[in-house]
């Protein structure tokens, strides 16, 4: 287990409700109402812990990626990743995520692309605390 030595920010949010709840952050910068999407029964008309998974999750790893541009002093002309969070069942049929990364790095090479996503992987929290626990799929798109 890697330790927290030292705290950089703290985010705090509220949750009340579960999967049929409401999310609050403490500045209230996030006030989300919680639902099941359609198709784990619910109405849909929510966000849902995929969904914020998948965008903490890729707005991290695309800030981990930006710091590996900096540093290799490489000028990109754009990040997209379209974050794909799936949950299912495994083996024993207990809860697990998924998650699938297709990236564009506008203005870079493609060897050079997979070189900088490689990176961020070391560098990222979320790859960190996912890795070897989660399947994560990384492709280079465009």
């Amino acid at each position: 287990m890697v330790k927290l030595e030292k705290k950089l920010y703290t985010a705090t949010v509220h949750v009340q409700g579960g999967r049929e709840g409401k999310a609050v952050s403490d500045d209230g910068n996030l006030n989300l109402d919680l639902r099941y999407p359609k198709e784990l029964g619910g109405p849909g008309n929510g966000a849902n812990p995929e969904q914020l998974f998948a965008a903490g999750f890729a707005a991290c790893f695309e800030g981990a990626m930006n710091t590996i541009l900096r540093k290799k002093n490489i000028k990109a002309e754009g990040i997209s990743i379209r974050s794909i969070v799936s949950l299912g069942k495994d083996a024993s049929e207990g809860y697990v995520l998924a998650v699938q990364f297709d990236i564009s790095i506008k203005g870079v090479d493609t060897d050079m692309a997979r070189e900088i996503v490689e990176e961020a992987h070391q560098v990222c929290p979320y790859a960190k605390a996912t890795r070897g626990n989660i399947e994560v799929i990384t492709n280079i798109v465009g």
